[in-house]
């Protein structure tokens, strides 16, 4: 009898899950005929006319060609900030205030599932109209990790898929095409393998991805400048020596935290060197962005490696960083997410968070 039971339990659970799959399927279909095409960010909501920022040689210029420096901060994904109620004008406004002249948004495959498109274009239309009211620029980040043509990744958070990373950049530059405040589209946030646990990374592979990337977008927009990481989580450059991104207008993604290097000796000069190295050279013939650096102490909020360091890192990044005109975005300007400015969201700063205030309100 409890066989019986179960049986017919079983049977209904399939037959109201049919049902469901049906109706889901006729809310697709119906009317398809009448579903509008997209539609393009509107611009008249934009209070200032920002100019555009594009790559010639080495340099980030203005439309005057004087060499500009992205310097800021990487927010939360706004999807997180959204939910904690932390999502507002006045969160840019305090960037601004200690000195940011651009955001990253870190968007997570799984907040901009969990939204859907449409609904996560409202984020980030708000984030493009906050921004250019105070005219600071947006980096807009596919924050994954792993390695795509795998389509293998470090976290269930990071799970994409390529006909999704293609999507979703198709979607996003016919969207906010000819807006000069969306200035860089990086195109996945750390490319790795994690030595053969992703998959395995080949330069050639990820290399033909990317310009397949780029050209999707530059179809849509070539007023935007496409950022490319290399391996290691972001950090090796070395390939673009022999084979570079063979397409025009485009930037280099690093992200150099402090135990990425390992010199024998601690030394500024040792430092310089490996990151010159690794990195570094690439400022030679391209723009680069460090679109996350910095540091936590070993006893502080999520702490883990590479990020541990006693604070003398900072100086030092910064000078290799200034002298190479290199563009720099710190991670993170969110109390949680490790490593962190803010102690709180009364805006407290960490060691960190003091250190880079005081270098981004020095540059304004």
């Amino acid at each position: 009898m409890k066989k019986l039971i179960k049986t017919s339990t079983l049977l209904l659970l399939f037959f109201n899950l049919s049902i469901c799959a049906a109706s889901n399927s006729s809310a697709l279909t119906k009317d398809w005929w009448n579903v509008p095409y997209p539609g393009t960010f509107d611009a008249s909501q934009l209070a200032n006319e920002q100019e555009f920022i594009r790559v010639k040689g080495n340099k980030l210029v203005d439309e005057k060609g004087k060499t500009f420096v992205f310097r800021g901060v990487n927010i939360a994904d706004p999807d997180k900030l959204r939910t904690e109620k932390q999502w507002s004008l006045s969160l840019f406004k305090e960037l601004k205030n200690w000195g940011a002249n651009v955001v990253r948004l870190p968007i997570h495959p799984i907040s901009w599932q969990k939204n859907g498109k449409e609904e996560y274009f409202k984020i980030i239309d708000q984030a493009v109209i906050w921004a250019n009211s105070l005219d600071m620029y947006l980096i807009v980040d596919w924050h994954s990790i792993g390695y795509l043509p795998d389509e293998l990744f470090q976290h269930p958070m990071y799970d994409t898929t390529k006909k999704e990373t293609f999507t979703f950049w198709k979607d996003v530059s016919f969207r906010y095409a000819g807006i000069p405040t969306i200035a860089v589209y990086e195109l996945f946030n750390e490319p790795t393998d994690q030595g053969g646990r992703s998959g395995n990374a080949n330069w050639h592979d990820w290399k033909a991805l990317n310009e397949q990337l780029i050209d999707i977008i530059y179809a849509h927009d070539k007023n935007v400048i496409p950022l490319v990481a290399g391996f290691n989580w972001a950090y090796d450059l070395r390939p673009i020596k022999q084979f570079p991104i063979a397409r025009q207008g485009v930037a280099y993604a690093v992200h150099p935290y402090p135990q990425k290097a390992k010199p024998k000796v601690k030394s500024k000069q040792n430092f310089f060197d490996l990151w010159e190295s690794v990195w570094g050279f690439a400022a030679k013939d391209y723009p680069i962005i460090a679109t996350e650096l910095g540091w936590v102490n070993a006893d502080g909020v999520g702490a883990h490696i590479p990020v541990i360091n006693d604070g003398s890192y900072g100086p030092q990044i910064m000078e290799f960083l200034q002298q190479r005109d290199i563009s720099w975005v710190v991670w993170a300007f969110d109390p949680q997410w490790s490593p962190t400015m803010i102690k709180d969201w009364n805006f407290t700063p960490t060691q960190q968070g003091k250190f880079f205030k005081k270098q981004l309100q020095k540059q304004q």
